[in-house]
């Protein structure tokens, strides 16, 4: 079915085709259907770099976890909703246990290989550093689903265990994971002593997920030296780094930089001590800004930029066309011919999605958008 998108603004460069799954532009075709989007922006699909608010979807409470299709569902039409037709589902291989523990996680990546997708989801594995002893399991499920993407992070509580101090939140920790409290602080302990022989088998182990196109980063970056010792290992990626002197280091180095679009719209980082995210952003450090925990955040981030003086194509590169640079997606991330249609009818303004489309089928249709077709 040929769909023409008509009178468009946004990026639209005049009017748009939707041929099979791609994007055609120019000349003049027979269209089944025509859409007239007078009024309204047409722009390229936001590709979501790192996002973990699938976890209230699949869980709405804790340990209420019973058909990961059903959350896989509800999850699409959120992402859908909020004009994300790509999507990196950050999910932890983490000693916190539960959703972040490894038996979910293989649970998630087996249900998302079967799991028929409107949108184009994948996997994103968040690897705490200390978990050294588990790189062949975590290497067995990449190759088996053939996951993309895979983040490294030490989420240990550094002070606390090298004072030989009981963890903070313990008994909330432990309750999470499934563990009486004393347990819990003896594996942490344990964990914290195990770290320089994590440290000593982290570069084989990228270097062989690398060698199998695995795209690799590192998480939280506290510092600039180390993000260069993330660097040297081949952690390319540097995603949420914590300091503006530790993106300028990335960036430097040619590192892509993913920060949080919700430390844009709060104007801070939830983090303590972690900064304004706007800053880096002003600064040009940043190829992406990623919807973290929160959906609509994306979009909301790039509609802030534009209201306060940026244009439409520098902002929302940002969510688009800077994340497909950074994951290799060259099918996608602007209106262009050939490439795939994933897009995004939203308000003038971009405060509201009207309708997204991804492969060339509709996936959301707001009442505005749905009238417009049926006239």
């Amino acid at each position: 079915m040929r769909i023409e998108l008509q009178n468009a603004g946004g990026l639209a460069p005049g009017p748009v085709w939707i041929e099979g799954d791609a994007i055609a532009l120019g000349g003049s075709r027979q269209a089944e259907n025509r859409i007239d989007l007078s009024g309204l922006a047409l722009l390229p699909g936001i590709i979501d770099a790192h996002g973990d608010g699938f976890e209230r979807h699949l869980a709405p409470r804790r340990g209420a976890v019973s058909d990961l299709g059903a959350g896989l569902r509800a999850s699409e039409v959120e992402l859908a909703s909020n004009g994300i037709t790509t999507a990196f589902l950050a999910q932890f291989w983490s000693w916190e246990g539960g959703m972040r523990g490894p038996d979910f996680a293989r649970d998630l990546a087996a249900a998302l290989a079967n799991y028929d997708s409107a949108l184009d989801l994948r996997l994103q594995l968040r690897v705490e550093l200390c978990l050294h002893r588990e790189f062949d399991a975590i290497a067995d499920q990449v190759t088996t689903h053939a996951i993309p993407a895979v983040i490294f992070n030490d989420h240990l509580p550094h002070k606390a265990l090298a004072e030989g101090r009981r963890v903070p939140r313990l008994e909330g920790q432990a309750l999470k994971a499934g563990r009486a409290p004393q347990a819990h602080q003896a594996l942490l302990e344990e964990l914290y002593r195990d770290l320089p022989q994590a440290r000593a088998a982290l570069p084989a182990f990228a270097a062989r997920l690398a060698a199998a196109g695995v795209i690799l980063g590192s998480h939280d970056d506290p510092d600039a030296e180390a993000r260069d010792r993330a660097r040297e290992i081949g952690l390319g990626l540097a995603e949420f780094p914590l300091t503006l002197e530790t993106a300028r280091a990335a960036c430097a180095a040619g590192d892509p930089v993913v920060l949080g679009a919700p430390n844009v719209l709060r104007g801070s980082s939830h983090k303590r001590g972690g900064m304004a995210a706007r800053e880096a952003v002003e600064a040009g450090l940043v190829r992406a800004l990623a919807s973290d925990y929160h959906y609509p955040a994306p979009r909301l981030a790039a509609a802030k930029l534009v209201r306060e003086g940026w244009s439409l194509r520098r902002a929302w590169a940002l969510v688009s066309a800077g994340p497909a640079e950074v994951f290799g997606l060259s099918d996608r991330g602007q209106i262009a011919e050939g490439g795939r249609a994933d897009l995004v009818v939203t308000s003038a303004d971009l405060t509201q999605v009207h309708g997204t489309f991804a492969g060339g089928r509709l996936v959301y249709a707001d009442a505005i958008l749905s009238a417009r077709m049926l006239a």
